[in-house]
């Protein structure tokens, strides 16, 4: 088993509402490139581009934190490998290629991630329009099925498990295709509302925690512990 230097800091993920994010005193759009603000001016409500810009100033935060930088020095870029487009697919820093960057936006909601190891992150709202139990026979193995169907309460079971595959699929160890052959199905559906639980899913370090303030599911991943962090 390999293990990580003692020098590199931790992975860094934080979660926090939209505002919060662009209340904090170096956030701003001033630090979207002009892809990102395209972007975000692409939505046709002000909530969305809201969220999306948040979730962009979220992982420079991080990632200034990680590397005890200012944000404004950070340019954050975005690569398709399917179709080679700029403007969207797996966020990089193009000045710090050893670093590794993930972020993750809903209604109101966002959470990012930064980290000298792999790192993904993903958050969902329990409470949402339709439900994500319509995909649960493509994504899920049988065992995991039948834990979600058998869950007290099976909408959120679910999402749980959602949140934890989409962190895969941006730490690169999963992608929409292979959801159904990664099996969960030995972790805890059930996570209480508080501090973040950690728990290991094969050679991964695993973050999960339900978020009471923003009625929030997330889940994080890395080939290290990470380390949850506040805006300040």
């Amino acid at each position: 088993m390999t293990t990580e230097p003692q020098d590199r800091p931790a992975p860094l993920v934080a979660v926090a509402s939209s505002d919060a994010v662009l209340k904090h005193p170096e956030a701003g759009e001033h630090l979207l490139t002009a892809v990102e603000r395209e972007r975000a001016g692409r939505f046709r409500h002000e909530s969305g581009r809201i969220d999306f810009t948040a979730g962009h100033v979220l992982v420079r935060l991080c990632a200034a934190r990680l590397l005890g930088v200012p944000a404004a020095e950070l340019v954050l870029a975005q690569h398709c490998p399917d179709c080679g487009l700029a403007d969207h697919g797996k966020p990089y820093l193009p000045d710090h290629p050893g670093v590794h960057v993930s972020l993750s936006h809903t209604r109101g909601v966002v959470a990012a991630g930064a980290g000298h190891q792999p790192v993904g992150v993903d958050v969902e709202l329990a409470a949402r329009g339709g439900s994500l139990r319509a995909v649960a026979r493509r994504v899920l193995t049988p065992a995991e099925l039948a834990l979600v169907e058998a869950a007290p309460e099976p909408d959120l079971a679910f999402l749980r498990q959602w949140v934890r595959k989409e962190s895969l699929i941006k730490i690169g160890r999963a992608t929409l295709d292979t959801l159904a052959t990664v099996d969960l199905s030995a972790l805890p559906l059930e996570v209480p509302p508080g501090a973040p639980t950690r728990g290991r899913f094969e050679d991964l370090h695993l973050l999960d925690w339900t978020d009471p303030a923003h009625g929030a599911a997330v889940a994080a991943v890395s080939t290290a512990a990470p380390q949850v962090v506040e805006l300040a």
